[in-house]
């Protein structure tokens, strides 16, 4: 699936069974909201907190497709082609950072 793929597969999933989108800042905070359940998945399963039992069974794979999820319900509200948008930020990395990462000590 491509990306404007995703987003016509949205778009056409919140009009048929989600009635219509949730304003903007509505989901700019649901945003936060599953953002943040994937940095507690990260902070107890790959960083220093424990764990809790009820932790254990959460899906990381599924937490990072509502982020994708409400990130592509923005897009598609406020009319950006994540596709291009993309693609000219992968452009500006490239420019900016080209080897700025390859001289970097701490990563090799």
């Amino acid at each position: 699936m491509t990306i404007a793929e995703a987003q016509i597969l949205v778009d056409k999933w919140i009009k048929e069974k989600g009635v219509r989108y949730f304003s903007e800042l509505t989901n700019t905070a649901l945003l936060m909201e599953e953002v943040g359940e994937v940095a507690r998945i990260m902070a107890r399963r790959y960083g220093e907190q424990s764990e809790k039992e009820s932790d254990k069974h959460a899906d990381l794979s599924d937490e990072m497709a509502d982020v994708l999820f409400v990130l592509i319900c923005l897009a598609n509200q406020t009319g950006i082609n994540l596709t291009k948008a993309f693609e000219r930020n992968l452009e500006k990395k490239s420019q900016r950072d080209g080897t700025r990462h390859l001289n970097n000590p701490k990563l090799k």
